[in-house]
């Protein structure tokens, strides 16, 4: 593997592993019925999240290389109704499609990245896939973590620095 295509795999696996660890983060300061919480009606709740994120990398995921990334047995909109009940049902469901894609992103070689996959029929260089899903997921990872200071206000633990200790960082 040539030394560009070594980095760039293990920096594209570190971008969807720090993904997943910020809405991890999110998670352990939320009860069930603060994951389910929307704040409005038009909102997604972090459950809807979780399952829509999951049901996303299952059908990107599977088969990656060998078949188009929109599987004929995915209901999207399905993804989208509010049927998980306990907080082990919705971190089952996220382990579920993360395993798929870390199984697959772990599989990746030097010679998969220029390789053409399809997703909804259009075509992508692998590359081109593993940005455009990295990207998907930074989206509902802010997200996540915006539903989730809303949700906690005055209690949520910042992820980062927190307000007015940024000199302290320097």
């Amino acid at each position: 593997m040539s030394e560009l295509e070594k980095v760039y795999l293990e920096e594209i696996r570190e971008n969807y592993r720090g993904l997943k660890k910020q809405a991890e983060r999110v998670f352990d300061q939320l009860s069930t019925e603060e994951l389910a919480w929307t704040p409005n009606e038009e909102s997604n709740s972090i459950a809807i999240l979780i399952k829509h994120m999951s049901g996303n990398m299952k059908s990107r995921w599977t088969d990656f290389l060998t078949t188009d990334g929109e599987k004929p047995d995915r209901y999207r909109d399905n993804e989208f109704i509010d049927d998980m009940e306990t907080q082990e049902h919705m971190l089952e469901v996220w382990e579920e499609g993360w395993g798929v894609l870390f199984n697959t992103l772990n599989s990746l070689t030097e010679a998969d990245l220029l390789k053409t996959v399809y997703i909804r029929s259009e075509p992508h260089t692998v590359i081109k896939a593993l940005q455009r899903q990295v990207t998907h997921y930074a989206a509902h990872v802010g997200q996540i973590i915006y539903i989730g200071k809303l949700a906690k206000n005055k209690e949520w633990n910042t992820l980062s620095i927190p307000r007015g200790k940024s000199e302290e960082y320097k």
